[in-house]
């Protein structure tokens, strides 16, 4: 597997310093939960159905990313990617009603709801990943981060075109380009490990059987 030789720089807003966590690896006694009961999450925290849109498209970049991995021999269990997929943004309408980390707060509830801490873990860093890009112990977290910034709204885009929908909406009014620009950054560079690990040009697939567009 390509080790990744230059880990993101991260600064103490994106939590520098902090020690590594346990490997985030499929545990057979804690099962994902399907998509029906994803789906009955979904309504017990009353998604929005855009958000929900959004979340279905993410789950199914995941979901390719997670059975590639493992065509290629990686220890990975794609319920469990899938899971952590639908489940990333539960907590997103609350915080657009009610304000807070939608991605803390959202980690917090699937912990609770799921008992599976590999899920909740992907839900907690679906914005940001603030450790090395480590495909092996972390691919649950990592194939929902990227997954998620291939996904504007309810489209399938570029990480490119997500960043500069980011920066419209949000970089120059609240004053984060330099955190959006290393957000953008950093999942270009996992791409780039994906793309090599997986063996796929991930920038020029359509995450649907293969497929490249």
């Amino acid at each position: 597997m390509p080790a990744e030789k230059n880990p993101p720089k991260t600064d103490g807003q994106h939590g520098a310093g902090l020690p590594l966590p346990p490997a985030a690896r499929f545990d057979p006694s804690r099962p994902a939960p399907d998509d029906a009961r994803c789906f009955e999450y979904w309504e017990r925290f009353d998604m929005l159905d855009n958000v929900a849109a959004h979340s279905r498209l993410v789950a199914g970049v995941a979901t390719f990313l997670a059975r590639r991995a493992q065509a290629v021999g990686l220890e990975v269990d794609v319920p469990t990617v899938r899971a952590s997929a639908l489940l990333h943004d539960l907590a997103k309408t609350y915080s657009i009603r009610h304000g807070g980390n939608h991605s803390q707060l959202g980690g917090a509830w699937v912990a609770e709801l799921t008992g599976n801490p590999v899920i909740a873990t992907g839900v907690t860093h679906h914005v940001w990943w603030p450790f090395p890009l480590d495909l092996d112990r972390y691919f649950t977290p990592l194939a929902v981060l990227y997954a998620d910034k291939r996904v504007n709204h309810n489209e399938l885009v570029s990480i490119r075109e997500r960043f500069q929908d980011l920066i419209k909406r949000y970089g120059i009014p609240m004053n984060l380009q330099d955190r959006i620009n290393a957000t953008e950054n950093q999942a270009l560079q996992l791409e780039e490990l994906l793309s090599q690990t997986l063996e796929v040009d991930l920038n020029a697939c359509d995450f649907d059987s293969g497929r490249l567009v």
